[in-house]
């Protein structure tokens, strides 16, 4: 807690020195909600936990007109956990986001530092996960980082300006290993395309030898799966008419040698190990505005998997299906319900892969079914 104290008080001096400029904002989330999980290890468990359709956080961000339509920006973000007080993303004090850029009003915006791939940016939104669900309607082990499992280190990141609704952007995290430059490196690219009721979107990152080293793009205690490489593509397509908004979403990720992931830990089959692993992921969501202060929502999402292995090929599915109704008592504070399902099937590894997992799930399941609920409160301010 004396730490968060001590990023409050640093907070509040940054927009104290600032508040004549009106060019610094100080902002956050605390999201704070109780699970239940039905098999938990064979368990029912009960708990309180922190952040789950937006993730508890306090940060400050600010802008400095430098003239000719050019600015200085800077973002500095801390996740926490408001059930215990604690730091979030492994103990960093800024572990969300922390960079500083130029932005121009007709070249775009370049930042440096621990920031969001486009996977995340563009991809996300587009998604239940990304956009009103969170955590817990993440595709399986949340393969795909569409609901940013991990953040990229030493990042140097492009993003456009609007054309007609449309901007993209280029990111590449810098591996800082000598003499192996391409050791926990990661790229990434993405396009949006916003028109009306339509929202367009398309992502791409690749990361070789994620958590190999700490000085790299994805930090040991920080990568979702540990592998040789990681390959991500995915688009997907938004359409608002009236009260509701209906989406679709598809992204594949390639592991080559995976060997742990951060949710389940090994993921090594009984007999052989793990030379290949896929995930293709197929969602469909849906949201309805009933009143300005209620609305209802639901999503889908088939996953097929290929698991290679020395010795054998299998071929698992998920299914996994998601509700959630959101009621604000405010503008900014909300009160919402969840439940989720999820049902494993055609998976025979002899692993931890055989069983059912919703992320933020108290543990695996001793079968291949699972199910959740959570009643949160959450308020921004």
């Amino acid at each position: 807690m004396r730490k968060m104290v001590l990023i409050a008080g640093m907070l509040s001096g940054i927009a104290g020195a600032a508040q004549a400029q009106s060019n610094v904002i100080i902002y956050g989330i605390v999201d704070l909600g109780l699970n239940f999980t039905n098999n938990a290890g064979g368990n029912r468990a009960y708990e309180l936990q922190s952040g789950y359709p937006s993730g508890s956080r306090i940060g400050v961000k600010g802008k400095e007109d430098l003239g000719g339509g050019l600015s200085a920006v800077f973002q500095l973000e801390n996740g926490f956990s408001a059930d215990t007080g604690t730091l979030g993303q492994g103990g960093r004090l800024f572990g969300r986001q922390a960079f500083v850029g130029l932005s121009s009003n007709q070249l775009g915006r370049l930042t440096v530092g621990r920031q969001y791939d486009f996977v995340v940016d563009f991809l996300g939104p587009v998604t239940a996960n990304g956009n009103w669900g969170g955590y817990l309607f993440s595709h399986p082990f949340d393969n795909d980082n569409t609901d940013n499992s991990f953040r990229i280190n030493n990042a140097v990141k492009y993003t456009s300006v609007e054309y007609g609704g449309f901007k993209f952007g280029g990111m590449v995290g810098l591996g800082e290993t000598a003499g192996a430059q391409r050791t926990n490196m990661t790229y990434s690219l993405g396009a949006q395309y916003l028109n009306g009721p339509w929202t367009v979107a398309a992502a791409y990152m690749s990361n070789t030898l994620p958590g190999a080293s700490a000085a790299g793009s994805i930090a040991e205690n920080d990568a979702n799966f540990l592998a040789y490489q990681q390959r991500t593509a995915g688009a997907g397509i938004n359409y608002t008419v009236g009260k509701a908004t209906y989406g679709f979403a598809y992204s594949n990720t390639n592991f080559t040698n995976p060997l742990s992931s951060v949710y389940v830990g090994p993921i090594t089959p009984a007999s052989g190990s793990l030379k290949r692993l896929v995930f293709n992921n197929y969602e469909l969501n849906a949201k309805y505005q009933l009143t300005p202060a209620f609305s209802l929502a639901a999503m889908y999402t088939f996953t097929q998997g290929k698991f290679n292995t020395s010795e054998a090929n299998f071929k698992p599915k998920w299914h996994t299906l998601g509700l959630m109704a959101d009621y604000a008592l405010s503008k900014r504070t909300d009160v919402y319900a969840q439940a989720v399902y999820q049902q494993v099937a055609g998976s025979d590894t002899g692993s931890v892969l055989d069983r059912a997992y919703i992320p933020g799930a108290s543990e695996v399941s001793s079968a291949a079914r699972q199910g959740m609920l959570r009643l949160g409160l959450r308020h921004q301010f």
